[in-house]
């Protein structure tokens, strides 16, 4: 199994950058992860693409350095399995509620002692029966990293309880479905937010484990490293895409051309 970046930059102090890709095209995964980012986001919790298409992608980002971090649905285990036979480092759980949730999570990302994690080796993550069993379980249960998502209010008054899990290693606050379950959707300065940063990083720091969120701006980004974020989620593919795309008919506009846009604006 190759070394965790994510791993080794959070065990150093250092912070560690995540960019989330939606679009399924192997040549973007291999060149996001030779320009260096510590982590690739793969979201299969919200996106229909198979397992299968999920493992290629994988495969197209080990041409660099990049982790994966894989997000199924909440209390997909057995995907989450096969998301690290085929060569994920990380798992983000979406969704968790509780401290009991948290250790389900990591009994199945983790071999035994740890965990219950089944066995193969027929996959990358081994790769492919070419790794002593006992060298590849202690590289897995090494380097494979377990990120949970704090989603409402009732799961970050629990932070302390799920921070305190053996084998959580990053509490991730997701401030959209927060904004949404606490009735302030797209409010992402609401009160209630800044109050579950406050909740999460206190738990995270009194556990001694990392935590983070989505960054909206360097600000931002600045911000969450002087509260103690260690691991920081900012870009997605298809919001680039999109505003290099308005940018240029901005820029257009002016010399008489239209644009019949279907963008329904708030």
């Amino acid at each position: 199994m190759q070394p965790s970046v994510v791993k080794a930059k959070l065990a150093r102090g250092e912070p560690a950058l995540v960019v989330c890709l939606h679009f399924t095209d192997a040549s973007l995964y291999e060149m996001t992860s030779l320009l260096g980012f510590d982590c690739i986001w793969m979201d299969l919790e919200h996106h229909g693409y198979s397992v299968e298409t999920a493992s290629n992608l994988m495969r197209a980002a080990r041409v660099g350095g990049s982790d994966i971090m894989a997000r199924p649905a909440k209390g997909e285990f057995m995907r989450m399995c096969r998301m690290l036979e085929m060569g994920a480092h990380g798992i983000m759980y979406p969704r968790c509620e509780s401290a009991a949730e948290a250790a389900e999570v990591v009994k199945w990302a983790k071999f035994a002692p740890q965990g219950r994690r089944g066995i193969d080796g027929a996959n990358a993550d081994m790769p492919y029966l070419m790794t002593p069993l006992p060298e590849y379980i202690r590289a897995a249960n090494e380097q494979t990293f377990v990120v949970i998502q704090i989603e409402d209010a009732g799961a970050a008054a629990r932070a302390d309880e799920i921070a305190a899990v053996p084998g959580v290693d990053v509490l991730f606050l997701g401030p959209g479905d927060f904004s949404i379950l606490g009735g302030f959707p797209g409010q992402m300065d609401h009160p209630a937010i800044e109050t579950a940063m406050q909740q999460v990083a206190a738990a995270a720091r009194r556990a001694g484990k990392n935590w983070g969120m989505p960054c909206f701006s360097p600000e931002h980004g600045r911000r969450l490293l002087d509260m103690g974020a260690r691991f920081i989620a900012h870009g997605a593919d298809i919001i680039m895409v999109k505003r290099a795309l308005e940018q240029i008919q901005q820029q257009f506009a002016p010399l008489g051309f239209k644009f019949a846009s279907q963008q329904r604006n708030a």
